[in-house]
């Protein structure tokens, strides 16, 4: 039997904090075609979003999803994507992968 009282605990949004990373659109494509993947607009801050979905927060992200600024990743998205072999910062929060521009610029698509 192991003794876990020893564990330190990591709070939810430093663990997200290193989890993120750049990662190419080719990789996500099953994920993708899951309709797993969702965008975060460059207006807002990737980590806020990924802590508020993993804590099920809908009055925060609620806003957000009705401002357009947080959506289901398009087709158009994807192919655009995809033809320019992209790199976007990534997050997963389980059941998604939240992506965004790491350029901080707005998808053109």
């Amino acid at each position: 039997m192991s003794d876990d009282s020893n564990e330190i605990e990591i709070p939810l949004r430093d663990k997200l904090n290193t989890e993120a990373a750049l990662i190419r659109w080719h990789e996500l494509q099953t994920f993708f075609a899951g309709g797993q993947v969702v965008w975060v607009s460059a207006e807002l801050n990737l980590l806020d979003v990924a802590v508020a979905m993993a804590a099920d927060d809908a009055v925060t992200v609620k806003p957000w999803v009705e401002a357009n600024q947080v959506y289901a990743v398009t087709d158009a998205q994807a192919a655009q994507w995809y033809a320019d072999d992209a790199t976007l910062w990534g997050l997963v929060v389980r059941p998604f992968v939240l992506v965004q521009n790491h350029d901080g610029e707005q998808s053109k698509v």
